[in-house]
């Protein structure tokens, strides 16, 4: 019998949390490796939101009310949540978004609109998911400003002295980096990162939606100006997210969106915005998912973050190392310290191919380039399959994995095969 106790985790009492696991997929228990993608929930989010809408449901900031305060209180105590987890200086300074994705379109549309120009230049780095790179794209063409990519090396860790070589070049304005590939695994060294480019008089935003349910974050430490959350890739809501960005920065920026709630007075003649964090929360907000969103990051606190790194790494080490016994199987970002997350191609196998046949052994995993497009043009492949790993994932998922994968192997290999 495998030991499911690891480190200060019992695993078992952790995956009894989590309703969706405990099901038949394919008339096999689910084995869920598909956690880049999104995690699942446990009950304590499920509660709390069900909580909400059976006891407080009301709208938050404007009512006098009963109702309308209490679901104040629990939006403005999320917020509070989400800056302590963090380790953001105000609570201000933590923008409620519907996602990552949101959060890191904020910053280029309403930092990079306003501070771009001609000449000016932002880094992104080869590893970026779309949503912190054709959100650059699209403000540099618009501002006469220029993306330069920061190159990798092989194994998919960033080549610092190539990015060293592109600030002292002069005329970055911003470097976008995200803190942990989706598509890899690779976690880049963003504290560093942050305090060379201030050295050079650039600001760094960050996106951490594949950080902050694997590892201890803190804004002020890393020296980010801006950091992007999901909070569905942190056990809880999907449409729910966070900025971080420092309070003279986001003071300073125009709305990204206009309307209701972020205003302090309008006539036909001007309208004055409202100061942080309304000024970026115009109309009514997800005020149940913030609230799941808070109780998601309470969870990991209680589960505990250095504990959960552990485990996950553990099981990293493991799953590398049975990966490497099936034929024809190829691992795609092998950079030293990475997290949770193993992308591998097949020899002639397409990756829609493998997640097919691993979902009809109940294995859920991703195929596809994981909105990488131009990481994988660099690593000279169209996609990869991804098996990611969560707090709730075992040894038994994992031999799972590479059970299902040897049936993959079965089915296509052969003379012209995987052999």
């Amino acid at each position: 019998m495998m030991d499911t106790k690891v480190g200060s985790i019992d695993v078992d009492a952790v995956r009894e949390q989590f309703p969706a696991l405990h099901q038949l997929v394919n008339n096999h228990p689910l084995a869920y490796l598909d956690n880049a993608a999104t995690t699942q929930r446990p009950e304590s989010v499920l509660q709390a939101m069900d909580n909400f809408y059976r006891r407080d449901n009301a709208n938050v900031h404007r009512g006098v009310h009963t109702l309308s305060q209490r679901a104040t209180d629990e939006f403005e105590h999320a917020r509070a949540t989400v800056a302590r987890f963090v380790g953001a200086r105000h609570d201000h300074e933590i923008i409620f978004t519907k996602g990552c994705t949101e959060a890191l379109n904020l910053v280029a549309f309403s930092w990079g609109r306003s501070n771009l120009g001609p000449g000016d230049v932002v880094l992104v780095s080869n590893l970026e998911h779309h949503a912190n790179f054709v959100p650059w794209q699209v403000v540099t063409q618009a501002t006469g400003a220029r993306m330069v990519p920061i190159p990798i090396h092989d194994d998919c860790s960033l080549d610092l002295t190539a990015y060293r070589s592109l600030l002292e070049g002069g005329d970055v304005r911003m470097v976008a980096v995200k803190h942990v590939c989706n598509a890899t695994g690779t976690v880049n060294p963003v504290a560093e990162m942050s305090r060379l480019a201030h050295e050079h008089g650039a600001l760094v935003t960050v996106d951490g939606a594949q950080a902050l349910a694997h590892q201890r974050v803190n804004v002020e430490s890393f020296g980010a100006d801006f950091y992007s959350m999901a909070a569905h890739k942190v056990y809880g809501p999907m449409g729910m997210g966070a900025l971080y960005g420092r309070e003279e920065l986001l003071e300073a920026m125009p709305p990204y969106q206009t309307g209701g709630g972020m205003i302090r007075s309008v006539s036909y003649e001007r309208t004055t915005y409202a100061g942080l964090p309304d000024k970026f929360e115009p109309g009514t907000p997800y005020v149940s998912g913030a609230i799941g969103f808070a109780a998601a990051l309470a969870w990991v606190e209680r589960v505990g973050i250095d504990a959960i790194a552990q485990h996950e790494r553990s099981l990293t080490e493991a799953a590398t190392l049975a990966l490497q016994t099936v034929p024809g199987l190829r691992l795609v970002g092998t950079a030293a310290g990475k997290a949770g997350i193993l992308s591998f191609v097949m020899n002639q196998v397409h990756p829609h191919d493998v997640g097919t046949i691993l979902d009809t052994q109940g294995v859920a995993v991703r195929s596809g380039h994981h909105c990488c497009q131009p990481l994988m043009a660099r690593l000279g492949v169209n996609a990869t399959t991804r098996a990611s790993l969560a707090v709730y994932s075992t040894e038994e998922d994992l031999e799972r994995l590479r059970v299902g994968l040897l049936e993959v192997v079965r089915v296509f290999g052969g003379p012209n095969g995987l052999d």
